[in-house]
């Protein structure tokens, strides 16, 4: 272990590792579940619109996951984690599935042709190419705008911010003279802020686990709190899942239909669309996939490094293309298996903010996806208020890059500005990158700096303005 991840070098231990890479799968353990319902029914009524099975669509998480996050440990050596993204599979499933008609082998075509063009860009080389047309202050700001997003889904998992039909969002309420008061929906919001206000304790007086620790803790107090809340326990049990009906149901309604389903397009036809409007949809919908894909995947993957002082002397996140080629791979993958596009998870933020610094916490991860793959229940039993105060946290860590933006130049203040906030308030890293690389190349344009800006930061400016014309 020593030789192949460099543990020393990067002053990390295997226990470090492991507990590292049990705080990354408690943070996105979540996916398996949200994921495998998604797709099983996306309306909440018990409609399956998509013709798969919970089952079938949670070991295909689970599978790709697995793989995904073996191959970034095994190939680029760095603490990430891989799964079905967030955003991209409901892109899947109420875009391209409800709204435009397809099924679902129809887009599992989709997601296969993003997996291989990304693996050509990261082949070719392209891939630095696009990274390097990034602005620096957009480079810059990534982190930040990752920590807000995601302390922004910590806030909403737990319920603390809200939907607002005036402001679009609002605090929760906690007047307790209120009739409208539930202490059934208040108690995990007071577990969250609890939790992180111990993690940020903890962090203080160099806890060594302290994520971790306020994780288990608030899982703790959420349960013995749970005896306060009339019909908390009802119903609970903590029953297996039987692996062999899920692996059942994987295999005949998941597994290799992209091959064998996914190019009939008949049903598509039979709506009325003609065979040019399906090319201009295959073509627009799959590039939206790999445009989502890559620039989350670099966003994440600059700004997990970033926080962790993974980055190299140049700035760049330590073995790029092989990381990338590994998340191309686990893309192929899902679409084989089933589920929509892999990518690299910012939660992986959490293992870094606990010590990762190898891919060893990339292979503890994976081992605990594997064994949640036969467990599902076990996995949900960390309550989703637990793990939204260490996504809070880590947003706190990850804004500490602010402080590298030139706040005094409009040229590099506004890119940056639109970048953070873009991510948060449309709940999308891509857009976050995309306003940020748009705004800086029109600033450039009318300030006399055209000339210096790189040919690749065009093109990925106009590939991003394409994408929210034909596909947003």
């Amino acid at each position: 272990m020593e030789k192949f991840f460099k543990l020393k070098e990067r002053n990390t231990t295997v226990k470090t590792e492991i507990l590292a890479g049990l705080t990354t799968f408690m943070a996105m353990a979540y996916i398996l579940m949200v994921n495998a319902n998604m797709f099983a029914n996306p309306f909440g009524d018990g409609t399956n619109v998509l013709g798969v099975s919970y089952g079938a669509v949670y070991i295909a998480t689970a599978i790709s996951a697995v793989i995904g996050t073996v191959l970034i440990g095994l190939l680029a050596n760095i603490p990430m984690a891989q799964a079905s993204g967030m955003g991209l599979n409901a892109y899947f499933v109420y875009t391209v599935c409800v709204g435009m008609g397809f099924t679902y082998a129809n887009a599992l075509v989709m997601i296969l042709f993003d997996g291989i063009v990304f693996i050509l860009l990261t082949a070719t080389g392209l891939r630095k190419k696009i990274f390097e047309g990034i602005p620096k202050s957009v480079r810059v700001a990534i982190p930040a705008g990752i920590g807000l997003f995601i302390a922004f889904i910590g806030m909403q998992n737990v319920g603390l911010v809200v939907d607002d039909s005036a402001t679009l969002v609002n605090l929760h309420s906690f007047n307790i003279f209120s009739e409208s008061f539930s202490w059934a929906v208040v108690m995990p919001i007071v577990v969250t802020v609890l939790a992180l206000l111990a993690i940020g304790i903890m962090s203080q007086r160099k806890v060594k686990g302290a994520v971790l620790f306020g994780i288990l803790g608030g899982a703790v107090a959420y349960y013995l709190l749970g005896f306060t809340v009339p019909g908390f326990y009802d119903g609970f049990s903590l029953g297996t899942m039987n692996p062999l009906t899920a692996f059942a149901e994987f295999g005949t309604q998941s597994f290799a239909k992209v091959f064998t389903e996914g190019f009939d397009f008949s049903a598509y036809l039979a709506q009325g669309n003609s065979t040019g409007s399906l090319v201009f949809a295959l073509i627009t919908s799959a590039l939206a996939f790999c445009l989502v894909d890559m620039f989350d995947t670099i966003g994440t993957l600059y700004g997990a490094c970033a926080r962790g002082g993974l980055l190299t002397e140049e700035g760049e996140v330590p073995e790029m293309n092989k990381a990338m080629l590994a998340d191309a791979v686990a893309t192929t993958t899902g679409a084989i298996c089933g589920t929509s596009t892999v990518t690299t998870f910012v939660e992986s933020s959490a293992g870094v903010a606990e010590g990762g610094r190898t891919g060893l916490t990339s292979l503890s991860t994976a081992f605990f996806f594997f064994v949640a793959m036969f467990l599902s229940p076990v996995a949900s039993l960390i309550p989703g208020c637990a793990t939204a105060a260490a996504l809070i946290y880590v947003g706190v860590l990850m804004m500490n890059c602010v402080k590298d933006i030139d706040w005094l130049s409009p040229a590099a203040a506004v890119p940056a500005f639109l970048t953070v906030a873009i991510m948060a308030f449309t709940y999308n890293i891509s857009y976050g990158i995309a306003f940020g690389i748009i705004s800086a190349l029109i600033i450039n344009i009318f300030t006399g700096k055209i000339k210096e800006t790189k040919v690749t930061t065009w093109v990925i400016a106009l590939l991003f303005i394409a994408m929210f014309i034909v596909s947003h």
